[in-house]
């Protein structure tokens, strides 16, 4: 059994900062990809960021704000976010991928910015 245990979340005003973690526990391989989807109430699902070995990726949208890094030893990814905009306010949500190539999400943690 795999859990991904998100915290960080809360409340900020437009322009404060929030640093999201995700800890990966239990049974799992070594990690391939780690990131951040957000969902926004009425919308889809959407990748913020995404890091391997190899590269990190970043939406559009919070390129320059926000920086994803993960610590492989304690299996580990990070969220910080900077000059958060309200539109910004979503539930963030972990995904890791193993090496076998076993998907697995957090429950969500919820962020939101007041303008």
């Amino acid at each position: 059994q795999v859990q991904l245990v998100e915290s960080g979340g809360g409340l900020v005003r437009a322009g404060g900062s929030l640093r999201l973690s995700c800890v990966a526990s239990g049974y799992i391989r070594s990690i391939n990809v780690m990131a951040w989807y957000r969902q926004a109430p009425g919308k889809q699902r959407d990748l913020v960021a995404r890091i391997t070995s190899a590269s990190t990726n970043y939406a559009d949208a919070v390129k320059g704000r926000f920086t994803i890094s993960r610590d492989n030893a304690k299996n580990t990814v990070y969220l910080q976010m900077n000059s958060l905009k309200p539109e910004d306010t979503a539930v963030y949500y972990c995904y890791v991928v193993d090496t076998r190539e076993y998907t697995y999400w957090g429950q969500g943690t919820q962020v939101t910015v007041s303008s």
